[in-house]
């Protein structure tokens, strides 16, 4: 996948002033980059593969399809240049709110080459009006956020689709290379934190959404962090040591979830003989032991840490662990720094179809030595997920003011799955502490004692 050009770079120039036609590229990379994988997602399987409903919290990968033009067609088409609706009467086919998951597959939806022609003749009509746009305007114009927002929200959805192809039985219909070995990663497990502020949000960033704002102190205590995120193998002493059946290590309600469903592994993970195998993307494979684990929950990641003698990270320890430099007591946009991500730093963009191994990227290490903080897997963290001090919602409540509460849990770093566009230090992700077949993972942490 392309990366969108230098941050910084693409959007200001001279004194501070916006450069639009810079902006301008890095806007049209980002819509390009998004649609190109679209198209990948949607056209390595055909006929029943793309109508069909393969889990009942998942949508037909052709409902995806037309949703992402509908949303552009709504916002860029509409909302930016005034025009008028194309189709109408679809808006509410493809209302996310209006129709959970499990309704899709009855609705009306537009067939795999209507969805087709829809989404290209928006996306025509939407570059056409990115070249005329002026960037100084309207808070949703303003540094290209509609445009941003439209990448955004496509890569997203890419990334759900993405799921989705995990989900469905059948032949191998996605490859990708494997990420570069690795030696065995022999470093300190566990990185101390320092206490005290750090500037946690951003207030800043042109393209951050609603929840990422704004810029706020926060007070965090000393802490240690782990390294890397926990493996399969470490995760696999846990179920060893019979922690699926031991009642002390999960919350009542973890323990009643696992219990009702009869967990006792990731998903997609199946015992055979004395090792453990796992389904991924199509093909049956034994069960690395160096790679984050991947597909588990909250409770089963809360768990682990509990049996660990540990707990998950809250989210301001999982940012401050990401962004905070001691040398020079400022926060930065991703661990390494300041500049957009590069293969060198994060497994991101779907250029592999797994996490890399543990201890990998050490150009994308923070400045206090953990790794692995951006891509591979998202991260659990043990935080509700709730607005910041000072939160308004924009453009519209449904992104995330109507999911604050203690139902949804934050994950945070971004996984193999997700895009560059849609991943930085102070993006939030959120999921109900019951889903497993989103590309999650976790880290550990433990307070230190304070003399």
């Amino acid at each position: 996948m392309n990366h969108p050009t230098d941050h910084t770079a693409a959007v200001t120039s001279g004194e501070g002033a916006v450069d639009a036609e810079r902006l301008r590229e890095r806007a049209l990379t980002t819509l390009i980059t998004a649609r190109e994988r679209t198209t990948l997602l949607t056209s390595c399987v055909e006929g029943p593969d793309l109508t069909a409903q393969v889990s009942p919290l998942m949508s037909p990968l052709v409902w995806d399809l037309a949703h992402i033009g509908n949303q552009e067609e709504q916002w860029l088409l509409r909302a930016v240049a005034g025009q008028e609706a194309i189709r109408p009467e679809i808006d509410s086919l493809y209302d996310a709110f209006e129709h959970p998951r499990s309704e899709r597959p009855s609705l009306p939806l537009l067939s795999p080459a209507e969805a087709r022609r829809y989404a290209a003749d928006v996306r025509g009509r939407a570059l056409d009006v990115l070249e005329r746009t002026a960037f100084d305007g309207t808070r949703l114009t303003e540094a290209g956020f509609a445009f941003g927002m439209i990448a955004q929200h496509e890569q997203q959805h890419d990334e759900t689709m993405l799921i989705t192809h995990q989900l469905r039985r059948g032949p191998q219909a996605l490859t990708a290379p494997d990420p570069d070995p690795v030696p065995l990663f022999t470093g300190p497990a566990e990185v101390l934190v320092p206490g005290g502020p750090f500037t946690m949000g951003t207030s800043t960033e042109p393209w951050a959404l609603d929840n990422e704002r704004p810029a706020h102190r926060r007070e965090v205590a000393p802490y240690f962090i782990d390294t890397v995120p926990v493996t399969n193998g470490a995760y696999r002493a846990f179920i060893e040591d019979g922690g699926y059946d031991d009642p002390r290590w999960w919350t009542p309600e973890g323990w009643d979830h696992v219990r009702k469903h009869s967990l006792t592994a990731p998903l997609f993970w199946r015992r055979d003989g004395g090792q453990w195998l796992r389904r991924r993307f199509g093909v049956t494979e034994a069960v690395p032991a160096d790679e984050p684990v991947l597909h588990v929950c909250w409770y089963e990641a809360d768990a682990y840490a509990r049996w660990a003698g540990r707990r998950l990270p809250t989210e301001a320890e999982w940012e401050k662990a990401a962004r905070y430099d001691p040398a020079g007591d400022r926060v930065m946009r991703y661990p390494w720094g300041d500049a957009d991500p590069g293969p060198e730093h994060a497994n991101l963009g779907q250029r592999h179809l797994r996490p890399a191994p543990a201890g990998s990227y050490p150009a994308g290490e923070s400045p206090l030595g953990v790794r692995q903080l951006i891509g591979d897997v998202w991260e659990w963290t043990s935080s509700d997920f709730a607005p910041y001090p000072g939160f308004r919602a924009f453009p519209y409540r449904e992104y995330s003011e109507v999911f604050f509460g203690p139902e949804y849990k934050v994950l945070r770093g971004g996984s193999f799955a997700v895009d560059a566009v849609a991943c930085r230090g102070t993006f939030r992700n959120w999921d109900y502490p019951i889903r497993r077949q989103i590309f999650s993972g976790f880290r550990t942490a433990r307070s230190a004692e304070v003399a």
